[in-house]
């Protein structure tokens, strides 16, 4: 992996920290420019995509822009939102629609977990690695379907932190077991806020968590049940830090997730073109995330890519940021590596 690390060309090393939206409808070459010329090195696939043929046709090509002179030989990582219920991005014939959360926390744990595997094996034949998913927020039961982004939808596993860990980890064992890396989300968790943050930049604000809080539990357990990536919220907990937003605060990334969970995997962001982001410039938004200790910049609009690596490139002139970054890209690479995506290791 450091020897991967080292080959790789500064530009290269950038585009390791770069998720791009691929929307349904566009056509089938439409990010080949990104990925040949600013390196990005992961995609996601958004929109609603109908049928696992057309995915797996996408995933194919995407994989085949793979090259030494585009990204250093190191393979993408593709991702979906594919959790189930309301927010399932891969549908149609291929795809099984996995229920709600809600609906799934009342299996039992190894009868999700088989069910998740199954799910699991259905992307990885379609080229899909990385699932964004299992939502590992609780919301509290007085809140419920008051809670704009989770609650309303059923996107939760349960009311408690117990219900949440037993379920989401179950999903996240048969994730891994078929072979997909999970993703637990929405860190430090969504389940108290009011209003979504894609859509609102105010209400989105949880005023109880501290660094004590039970719905930190679920987190913890889907990190030590091996959830390769962690993603990050927008919103603000101004009890953990009074100033920044989860994905652009030291405090909540490198104190909480990192320091005091034991995270060392890849950190990554809700959207970045979301509403409660985009209330920075889209430069300082890379900026201030990375400084912050994450690592992939998940965007819904491909046209940020360029703006989001030049600024990490030019905040590269300081030594301490510059040693943020390293440390960033080898956490992608060190995934990646357990992925069989490195030019050095064979596919699993």
């Amino acid at each position: 992996m450091s020897s991967t690390f080292e080959a790789l060309s500064p530009e290269q090393r950038l585009g390791q920290l770069l998720m791009v939206g691929f929307d349904t409808n566009a056509p089938l070459g439409s990010l080949d420019d990104l990925v040949a010329d600013e390196h990005v090195g992961n995609v996601i696939y958004l929109g609603g995509w109908d049928g696992a043929e057309k995915v797996t046709r996408t995933s194919e090509h995407l994989q085949g822009l793979v090259s030494p002179k585009a990204t250093g030989g190191v393979g993408l990582l593709i991702a979906a939102d594919q959790e189930g219920g309301e927010v399932h991005q891969l549908r149609g014939a291929g795809f099984t629609r996995p229920p709600k959360a809600s609906v799934q926390a009342q299996m039992k744990p190894a009868e999700l977990t088989r069910a998740a595997t199954s799910w699991a094996t259905e992307l990885k034949a379609a080229g899909v690695n990385v699932n964004l998913a299992p939502v590992t927020d609780t919301v509290p039961k007085e809140i419920g379907k008051a809670n704009e982004p989770i609650g309303r939808w059923g996107r939760q596993y349960g009311s408690t932190p117990e219900a949440v860990s037993r379920s989401a980890t179950a999903f996240l064992q048969g994730m891994l077991d078929g072979g997909i890396e999970g993703t637990v989300k929405h860190f430090p968790g969504l389940g108290r806020i009011q209003r979504n943050t894609d859509f609102n930049a105010t209400g989105i604000t949880d005023s109880v968590a501290t660094t004590t809080d039970p719905h930190l539990a679920p987190f913890a357990a889907g990190i030590e049940a091996g959830a390769g990536l962690v993603m990050v919220s927008s919103a603000r907990y101004p009890k953990l830090d009074a100033k920044n937003a989860a994905m652009f605060s030291p405090a909540i990334i490198d104190g909480l997730l990192r320091t005091q969970l034991g995270f060392d995997g890849v950190v990554i962001t809700d959207d970045l073109n979301a509403a409660a982001a985009k209330v920075l410039p889209v430069a300082e938004r890379a900026v201030k995330y990375v400084g912050a200790g994450g690592d992939i910049l998940l965007t819904g609009a491909p046209e940020a890519a360029a703006p989001m690596a030049k600024a990490l490139a030019a905040a590269a002139t300081s030594p301490d940021f510059a040693e943020k970054l390293d440390a960033s890209v080898l956490r992608v690479l060190t995934l990646k590596e357990r992925m069989g995506l490195l030019p050095c290791s064979a596919t699993p």
